[in-house]
This record gives C-alpha cells, sequence and structure tokens, in this order.
C-alpha cells in the first residue's frame, strides 16, 4: 500500500461509514478504480475503530449514563424502567445478530462478498428498499418508545451490513423508518448500536490487517493503518454532527439517488472491463 492510497482510503472511511451509502463498499470502490486492488477487509475493519472512537467521544455523556444506569439497575430494580436501563439492554440484544452472522460467514466477508459485482447490485438493490420505508415509514416514534423488538429488528438489519455495498446504517436507518421511528431517533440507536460490533471486529483483525487476504490484496504498514485510522477519526466526528442536523430535517432520498448512480457506475466499468471484479 502507498501512503496516497493510505491516506484517500481514510478520508473515504470518515467520510462514508455513517452515510447510508456503505463505507465498506466505498473502500472497495475507490481502491478498484484508482489503485486496481483491494485493500482488503481486515484494513476496513481496523480503520472503522477510528470512526467507531469519534463515536465514543461524540456520544461519550450518553454512553457513560447508558454504562452506569445499567450497571445500576442489574442490583438496584428503581432505575429499570428508564430508557438508559433499557438502551442498555437494547444494544447488547441488536449486537447479537451481526456478531453470531460474523462469526459464522467470516471467511465469504473476506472474499465472495467483497466481489465488485456484489457491491454495486447491493448499492442499487438496498437503495430501493431504503426509499421505500422513507416513503412508507411514519416517523411518530421517538427513542422514548424504543423496545427490546425494535431493538432486535434494527440488529438484523446492520447483520446485512456484512455485505459490502448494504450499508450499516443504512440498514439500520432503513429498519427504524419501517418501524414507525423518526429518522433522528434511528440515527442515535443506530450510532450507539454500531458500537460493540465495529470495535469488536476492528480488534479481532488487528491480526489480519498486514496480510494479504487473497492475492492482488493491498497490504499496508503499521505507520499507514494508523494515519489511515486517524484521518478516518477526525472527518468521521465531523460527519456525525453533519448527520444528525441533516436527518433531523430531510428526507433520504439524496443517498437513494446517489446509490443508484454509483452502483450503476461500478455495474457499467465492469461490464466494459475497466475494472476487475475481484
Amino acid at each position: 500500500m502507498t501512503w496516497v492510497e493510505a491516506i484517500v482510503l481514510g478520508i473515504v472511511q470518515g467520510l462514508t461509514e455513517f452515510l447510508p451509502v456503505s463505507s465498506s463498499g466505498h473502500l472497495r470502490i475507490t481502491s478498484a478504480i484508482f489503485f486496481d486492488r483491494d485493500a482488503g477487509a481486515s484494513f476496513t475493519a481496523v480503520t472503522q475503530l477510528g470512526t467507531e472512537a469519534a463515536v465514543l467521544i461524540y456520544f461519550a455523556k450518553d454512553i457513560w449514563r447508558i454504562t452506569r444506569t445499567w450497571l445500576v439497575g442489574i442490583r438496584d430494580k428503581s432505575v429499570r424502567s428508564s430508557l438508559d436501563y433499557r438502551m442498555g439492554w437494547y444494544v447488547i440484544v441488536g449486537s447479537i445478530p451481526i456478531g453470531l452472522f460474523g462469526f459464522v460467514f467470516k471467511d465469504q466477508i473476506k472474499t465472495a462478498g467483497r466481489n465488485l459485482w456484489v457491491v454495486a447490485t447491493t448499492l442499487i438493490v438496498f437503495a430501493f428498499v431504503l426509499a421505500f420505508a422513507e416513503y412508507w415509514g411514519r416517523q411518530t416514534r421517538t427513542l422514548e418508545n424504543f423496545r427490546m423488538k425494535d431493538g432486535i429488528v434494527m440488529g438484523f438489519a446492520q447483520a446485512m451490513a456484512l455485505v459490502p455495498g448494504v450499508s450499516r446504517s443504512g440498514g439500520t436507518l432503513t429498519a427504524g423508518l419501517l418501524l414507525n421511528l423518526t429518522r433522528e431517533a434511528a440515527a442515535r440507536y443506530s450510532f450507539l448500536l454500531a458500537i460493540p460490533a465495529v470495535v469488536m471486529s476492528g480488534v479481532f483483525s488487528l491480526g489480519d490487517v498486514f496480510e494479504p487476504s487473497a492475492p492482488g490484496t493491498s497490504v499496508p504498514t503499521v505507520a499507514q493503518t494508523i494515519v489511515a485510522t486517524v484521518i478516518a477519526f477526525g472527518i468521521g466526528y465531523a460527519a456525525i454532527a453533519w448527520l444528525l442536523r441533516y436527518v433531523a430535517h430531510h428526507t433520504l432520498y439524496v443517498f437513494v439517488l446517489y446509490r443508484v448512480a454509483l452502483g450503476t457506475l461500478v455495474l457499467a466499468l465492469l461490464l466494459t472491463g475497466t475494472i476487475s471484479a475481484t
């Protein structure tokens, strides 16, 4: 991996991690178009630690309050009806699907799931799913109305994002809208839900990031990985603030159009032989 590649991929990771456009898909596409190789699933997972660190800092007060209330609630029944205590369980239970599927299909995620035909197709297909959710969802429920079934449904939606092109935030936002949550409520839970999965994925991938997962995979140095992760953190922090403001006042249709356009472009490049699918 070159330094230019590491810096560009760090920027792409920070810009796209929290948008419903698939950061892993963007890293795969960017690598194929501009660098003619794949940075690998492990590099993606490790740089996501940077954007997840941004979540930890941005939501530090919320995370501390939820964690403290949840721990107290294990012993004290009087706090168990509070949203913070319940949210602790919602995040824990909602994280189970992606942990289970990630473990079972870890080899496919690193190989077949990164095929650009798959990425382009999922970008387009799930764009229409997101559009339907935006159109159909009544957006009448806030986090105060959040229930365990909502956490489970959004947890399974997050698990679908193991396939590059689906988008973790796109999947959870779509599920939230279909559950009639407001966009802002769905986004906030989505940020919290991602923490266990992304952190564990990044930690477990640290040992693999400096080894090629497949022929032709780009291998970064320790310094390049650190720089890309730090860049992803800085840009990701700004992206969180922007997205929360945006979803409070705008629909998600702009991301639908973007996904369709990008997916179509990638399909065209594949059909003309400009880029390779693997």
